[in-house]
């Protein structure tokens, strides 16, 4: 598989701050993560190596940070059963099941989509993304399940890249949320980054703001319930919890997500009935032209049996 390499992160500090937050904020790594790489002397601000994380930065110094290439994780193959929709000799399309990870990392070092991959595909996968996430082209969370597409050679990964990077490739997603969006049909375009709350979730930032990335959902009710609705989220980009959170935004999270919303009362009964405690969220449908072949293919994933009971519950 293809090594690893390093990265370097370079810009000019947004506000003034100090510098742990502002380079927080100018790149989305986690303030930890920044104190550890200017503690390993791997950050230099206005031409110098930073050594405080606490020293304050003015707007418009620029910066430069080196991250080491990851320290490998020799994923093994492993037997697990997958839901193939699609598979050739460039790439391999799954329906992913909620609960499992998509690549290993610490905490999550087996029983991901890629040890089940490496076995399923005799370890015959892109290696553009080295041994941490051989032939992941793009993720979706571990407690949502459908599509996912994955690169078995590095000329598919490259085109299928292209096509996320361009927006070209459709993706639907089914949801239940939270009470009834008015209006019923729309458009959410709000610029996602890190919470300066809590750095593991994602927020909704100003429009002006100089860090996080554009994102865009279209979403459609397709079913009401009062306290419960059925949408349809089509994704013009694709950014990590970007559903969950432009949801939550709107006043709307989808139920069970343990992140973004708390649950209505009146649902909670059937939640903890079902044991339903994971966002319900289902990647339905990926389409995009075949890098190989250059026909479009398009595929459909079944809800699976947990949103479908717990959409049978709320209706009843």
């Amino acid at each position: 598989m293809g090594a690893t390499m390093s990265e370097t992160l370079t810009g000019t500090i947004p506000a003034p701050a100090r510098l742990d937050k502002a380079l927080a904020d100018a790149t989305d790594l986690s303030r930890e993560r920044i104190k550890g790489l200017i503690a390993d002397g791997q950050v230099s601000v206005g031409g110098r190596v930073a050594t405080s994380p606490s020293a304050k930065v003015a707007a418009g110094t620029p910066f430069t940070i080196a991250l080491p290439a990851p320290t490998p994780l020799e994923a093994e193959p492993q037997d697990i059963p997958l839901v193939v929709a699609y598979e050739d000799e460039h790439l391999i399309v799954v329906d992913k099941p909620a609960g499992m990870v998509v690549h290993p990392a610490a905490g999550n070092r087996d029983g991901t989509l890629v040890n089940a991959l490496l076995h399923h595909c005799r370890a015959q996968l892109s290696g553009i993304n080295g041994v941490e996430r051989p032939g992941i082209v793009h993720r979706i969370d571990k407690d949502t399940s459908g599509l996912l597409v994955v690169a078995k050679t590095d000329a598919a990964h490259e085109g299928l890249t292209r096509q996320f990077a361009d927006h070209s490739i459709s993706r639907r997603y089914v949801a239940v949320c939270a009470g009834q969006p008015r209006p019923p049909e729309g458009t959410i375009d709000a610029r996602l980054g890190r919470s300066d709350r809590d750095r593991k979730k994602m927020a909704v930032l100003d429009p002006q703001s100089t860090r996080g990335k554009h994102a865009v959902t279209h979403y459609r009710t397709t079913k009401t319930f009062g306290v419960a609705s059925i949408l349809e989220c089509r994704l013009e980009t694709g950014r990590t919890h970007q559903v969950r959170v432009h949801c939550a935004s709107i006043g709307h999270p989808l139920l069970g997500d343990p992140q973004y919303g708390r649950d209505p009362k009146a649902l909670r009964p059937i939640l903890e009935k079902l044991g339903f405690r994971r966002q319900a969220l289902h990647a339905a449908s990926v389409g995009f032209i075949h890098p190989a072949t250059g026909e479009r293919l398009e595929f459909q994933a079944d809800l699976p049996r947990d949103i479908g009971e717990l959409i049978d519950e709320i209706a009843r």
